[in-house]
């Protein structure tokens, strides 16, 4: 299995059958490699309606045609433009490709169309338990009690963490994260796409390793085998 990092909060999970894609920000994102028309997931996975992370999500849902997974509000207005979705909250659904979990996120939400802001619904994360691993993808989050129970039932193999502050969590208080959920791999997100939430993702990865948690900072496409 592969996790590849596209930028932002965007990420590919792809199993030996299904490629999963979670908010694709690519073709707007100023440090991305690659064309979101590249992209061609069974699985499209949103966290929320911000631009940042709803990004290209027409445009690859029209060309591959992926099952969209959002919270409720937000897969309604993606059923609106025509596309395949399955609604949410938290709790836990079976898919082809494993167990999903969509989890809470202390963040809000909201589509823009046309000059307007619309209702997005709830901001959530994700626990995707795939081919023997669990990976926690936070979406966009402040820091929270209850992370600590991510690792309460099972251990959290990979999480996928914010830090980029003024919108989310700040190194500090994703390192503060980071132990409550104790992965086995702490990967940082959402972090110097723009100069408001510009940090050093390898002190942040330092930071973590002089307390004895493993974590790894990549690049965009780069591609970690799980």
């Amino acid at each position: 299995m592969e996790l590849v990092f596209h930028g932002h909060s965007c990420f590919s999970i792809k199993t030996s059958r299904y490629h999963i894609l979670i908010d694709p920000y690519i073709d707007e994102n100023p440090l991305a490699k690659i064309k979101a028309e590249e992209l061609a997931p069974d699985f499209l996975l949103l966290t929320h309606g911000h631009d940042d992370h709803l990004g290209d999500t027409l445009a690859i849902a029209k060309a591959a045609n992926p099952l969209i997974i959002a919270p409720t509000e937000l897969a309604g207005w993606c059923e609106s433009k025509g596309l395949r979705t399955h609604a949410m909250y938290m709790g836990s659904a079976a898919f082809p490709f494993g167990k999903l979990t969509m989890v809470f996120a202390s963040h809000g939400s909201s589509i823009q169309e046309d000059g307007e802001r619309l209702y997005g619904g709830l901001a959530c994360g994700y626990v995707l338990e795939l081919e023997g691993k669990r990976i926690y993808h936070a979406g966009d989050t402040g820091i929270f009690g209850d992370m600590k129970l991510l690792s309460g039932r099972r251990s959290v193999d990979v999480a996928l963490l914010p830090i980029g502050g003024n919108f989310t969590m700040d190194p500090e208080e994703a390192l503060e994260a980071a132990k409550l959920i104790r992965a086995g791999l702490t990967i940082p997100m959402h972090y110097n796409t723009f100069p408001l939430i510009r940090q050093d993702g390898a002190k942040f990865v330092e930071s973590l390793k002089t307390i004895g948690l493993k974590s790894l900072m990549l690049e965009p496409e780069e591609v970690l085998e799980l």
